[in-house]
């Protein structure tokens, strides 16, 4: 188990929290706001069940514009976890740390290569833990008809088609666990919340940004948040949640992508 983080003084505070509110006002407390504003949107207009969402959307009916916009997209969705990073660096170079090199924060989150076997292993594991039960919530939500028709990709067939959902996967997978988890839950902490309430936060923020899917995504994924933060807060590396993140999202992307037309999905 990782040591748990020092409680910063009170003046230091309002720089830790500000740090804390821009990460999340520029990602995924944003994707938040909005997700609440588009269930609204759709349970106002029809049943839960009548609706859907498509996660990897078409961005231009141009094969090689959709293809740029798409790549311009994932990296500038990764600019918040480079100002995660470099909070992260800063954080220790404050704080005098002889190591505060630009490897520093990678190895603080556990987001580098030094246990490849363990994070697969960890990781592989939380895929098959977290995959199957996510599947009987989205049926069961269907069947209850509080959650929308999730179509994993809307993308037209082309040869970039797969390579581009991987990195989509890949994307998503270090954006969430790398600001919800590792950074969330350390700032947390540093701010003084106890781990109950800290792992409730980070487990909350993670379902409502699904909640433009429906309810029942909202509480999967607000179960997974509960899991995912247990298992950093015992391994200490945020690896095996990115590559468990990636799998699950890899196989529904690209699952769907090549097999949902063929079964009448799309």
């Amino acid at each position: 188990m990782p040591e748990a983080p020092a409680v910063v003084r009170s003046a230091s505070r309002p720089r830790w929290q500000a740090q804390l509110l821009i990460v999340l006002g520029l990602s995924l407390g944003q994707s938040a706001v909005y997700s609440v504003v588009q269930l609204i949107d759709k349970a106002t207009r029809a049943p839960l069940s009548e609706g859907t969402s498509t996660l990897n959307r078409s961005l231009n009916s141009r094969e090689y514009f959709d293809l740029t916009y798409q790549l311009l997209d994932i990296l500038f969705a990764l600019v918040p976890v480079a100002l995660v990073l470099y909070f992260v660096w800063d954080a220790a170079a404050r704080r005098g740390a002889a190591a505060a090199r630009w490897t520093t924060p990678f190895a603080r989150l556990g987001l580098d290569l030094a246990r490849p076997g363990r994070d697969w292993l960890w990781g592989a594991g939380l895929f098959l833990a977290i995959g199957i039960p996510s599947l009987g919530l989205y049926w069961a939500g269907r069947v209850l008809g509080i959650t929308t028709a999730i179509i994993p990709s809307g993308l037209d067939q082309y040869w970039w088609t797969v390579p581009v959902l991987i990195l989509s996967a890949v994307r998503h997978a270090l954006v969430e666990e790398v600001i919800v988890v590792a950074f969330m839950l350390g700032w947390l902490r540093r701010l003084g919340w106890g781990v109950p309430a800290a792992v409730a936060a980070s487990a909350l923020l993670r379902g409502s940004y699904h909640l433009y899917q429906g309810i029942g995504p909202f509480v999967g994924n607000a179960v997974m948040g509960v899991v995912f933060a247990f298992v950093y807060r015992r391994y200490g590396r945020v690896m095996p949640l990115v590559i468990a993140h990636a799998l699950l999202d890899i196989v529904a992307f690209v699952g769907f992508s090549v097999a949902g037309k063929a079964m009448g999905l799309g």
